[in-house]
């Protein structure tokens, strides 16, 4: 059994008398210890396949699995329990709370965990150990976003998940990022999926899945990822 799978998953909007399947029988594996890319166009379903990964969407039909367990049976106080400390999330904006330093915006995260990381540790990892007591406001767009993903980790969450996590930044900040979460996952054995429409970052990946119209048509396995410092785009 793989850590997350997703099988034959559907998600459907219904405009007036259109349905919309944002996740049209979606299938795919990811074992745990996996840096895996979904990539595909806007409008492909990435993220509507991650937010029901993370537990903030159901789906209609199908059965996702995380560590075994049936998270689309879950009841509203298990996926609160699951969101909360299970899965740690990063997004394209960084979110944090303006008037809160990087650790305090880190420490938000701990308080709410039960197997927390010591912030200033994380932060330290993150390359930020100097700039604790900084506001967001005072710090650079790649810093902003690597507090976010401290954020994240401190929790020291079952899966990362991350939504096109370089799209607000220029592209030399955006590699750094990326380097940052493929240590990450090789230095921590962190389960991270990341969603880009950007296909030359598919070589960085333990695990490609290609999504089109709401459906995964291809999967890939690279057997040797390439360091994110070697990749062009």
């Amino acid at each position: 059994m793989s850590f997350v799978e997703f099988d034959s998953v559907y998600k459907r909007y219904k405009m007036g008398e259109i349905v919309i399947n944002a996740a049209d029988g979606v299938t795919f594996n990811v074992e745990q210890g996996d840096l895996a890319i979904i990539v595909g166009a806007s409008g492909t379903g990435k993220t509507t396949v991650l937010n029901i990964l993370g537990g903030m969407d159901d789906c209609d039909d199908g059965k996702v699995r995380v560590a075994g367990e049936l998270i689309n049976e879950y009841d509203r106080k298990r996926l609160i329990e699951y969101r909360r400390y299970d899965v740690g999330f990063v997004f394209q904006f960084y979110n944090l709370v303006p008037n809160l330093t990087a650790l305090e915006n880190v420490e938000i995260a701990t308080q709410i965990g039960t197997k927390s990381l010591s912030p200033v540790k994380v932060l330290e990892r993150v390359g930020l150990g100097e700039r604790l007591d900084n506001f967001p406001s005072q710090l650079s767009g790649g810093e902003q976003q690597r507090v976010s993903i401290a954020r994240a980790l401190a929790k020291n969450p079952k899966i990362l998940l991350c939504d096109e996590p370089t799209g607000a930044l220029d592209y030399n900040t955006g590699k750094q990022i990326l380097k940052l979460l493929q240590d990450t996952s090789k230095e921590t054995g962190m389960t991270i999926i990341l969603i880009t429409h950007n296909q030359a970052l598919t070589p960085m990946a333990d695990r490609v899945i290609y999504m089109r119209s709401g459906r995964v048509y291809k999967t890939e396995i690279n057997e040797h990822p390439e360091s994110v410092e070697n990749i062009e785009w």
